[in-house]
């Protein structure tokens, strides 16, 4: 098995803490010897033993010699586990492969380093791209201390998320509903604005595939929505974080919610008198240690995203439907001139079911080459977790 094979198994591995182990990365491991695999590991929850430790346990012989190919570099720090390095040094393992450099600051290089003056050979960037994608979320959060924001948009072939009178179900087909259960399963949490609860009263619940809940974040600066919505009264409830303002949180109202399960986050306004974006995601990430949220609706919450140049990353579901007038997801951001347009970046082009699904990025991304394999894409993180 070369080095790079290794790497792609190595990837699959890495998949298995999807949901599991936020805010830390996802991280898999496998040991060769003389080409052959004696130890396979993931990090496979929040603070459970890394996926090198895991498979230097279940290593099925003598490591002495051997390879270890990890798709992010070796920790040197102690968090919730001891330090990976450490570890490898003492098993006797001769060479370490490493897809991509740690973004935490606290690591990067210095792991590699620490190898490297030891006497273990270190190779750096395979498959470094395909590394950075499963990881995308973990590196924004630790080194900006914001979550990394994807948009979610179900539309039709003119752009319409919704007829004019609000009723949108179903514009896409299954396949693609499927994919955004999955997204669901993968990110920290599924944010939707009020205007969205009111018109659709949904559970943002994971169902069509397996995996655990997803915090759910509404905003809801004035506490006007029913106290019977869903995610005020079913069982996921106490995953449920409403967002408002300080004066609508010193009421009855909010009291009787939080008194049901209901986690009440205090954001302050803006000028407009709507909910501070930029401080109501640091503060997700501070007091709730979410590193990834996944945009529901409605046009309101996008446009104001896209306002403050939060959205990281899009996927756009086109149903083979024409509506004519209808409501679009960013009717309320508003430019004057094509150089104000926002121009994301194409990452992918892909079938979903009788649909299209488009995924862009706000930046290109920051390591390996471009023509990265549309089955990395489909198979890493947009649906096929």
């Amino acid at each position: 098995m070369t080095d790079e094979q290794a790497m792609h198994r190595a990837l699959e591995l890495a998949m298995r803490g999807t949901g599991r182990v936020s805010p830390n990365p996802r991280v898999g491991c496998v040991i060769l010897k003389e080409g052959r695999v004696i130890g396979e590991g993931w990090h496979a929850a929040y603070g459970a033993p890394h996926a090198e430790v895991m498979a230097l346990t279940h290593a099925t012989e003598d490591v002495r010699g051997a390879t270890m190919v990890v798709t992010l570099e070796p920790c040197v720090h102690e968090g919730k586990t001891p330090p990976c390095v450490p570890r490898i040094l003492e098993s006797g393992i001769a060479r370490v492969v490493i897809g991509m450099r740690d973004p935490n600051p606290r690591v990067s290089g210095r792991g590699i380093e620490q190898l490297r003056q030891a006497g273990v050979e270190v190779r750096v960037g395979v498959l470094e791209r395909e590394c950075w994608w499963i990881n995308r979320y973990f590196a924004k959060h630790i080194t900006s201390g914001m979550p990394y924001v994807v948009g979610k948009i179900a539309q039709s072939l003119d752009g319409c998320i919704a007829l004019p009178n609000g009723e949108s179900r179903w514009i896409t087909g299954e396949e693609s509903r499927r994919r955004v259960h999955a997204l669901r399963a993968e990110l920290d949490a599924v944010m939707v604005g009020k205007n969205t609860v009111f018109r659709d009263n949904p559970h943002l619940t994971v169902r069509a595939v397996p995996g655990r809940q997803p915090w759910r974040v509404v905003l809801d600066t004035q506490l006007q929505l029913p106290m019977m919505s869903f995610v005020f009264t079913d069982e996921y409830r106490e995953r449920t974080i409403l967002c408002a303002s300080p004066a609508a949180l010193q009421t009855r109202k909010a009291e009787t919610l939080r008194s049901s399960g209901i986690q009440l986050l205090e954001v302050p306004t803006d000028e407009n008198g709507r909910l501070h974006l930029p401080t109501l995601f640091r503060l997700l990430s501070e007091r709730f240690q979410i590193s990834s949220v996944l945009l529901e609706g409605g046009a309101t919450l996008f446009s104001a995203c896209l306002r403050h140049q939060l959205l990281d990353e899009l996927h756009v579901f086109v149903a083979p439907v024409i509506f004519g007038k209808g409501r679009h997801p960013f009717e309320q951001w508003t430019i004057e001139a094509l150089e104000q347009a926002w121009r994301p970046h194409m990452q992918a082009v892909l079938r979903s079911g009788t649909d299209l699904h488009i995924i862009v990025l706000k930046e290109p991304p920051p390591v390996g080459e471009e023509d990265a394999a549309e089955s990395v894409i489909q198979g890493l993180g947009t649906g096929n977790a």
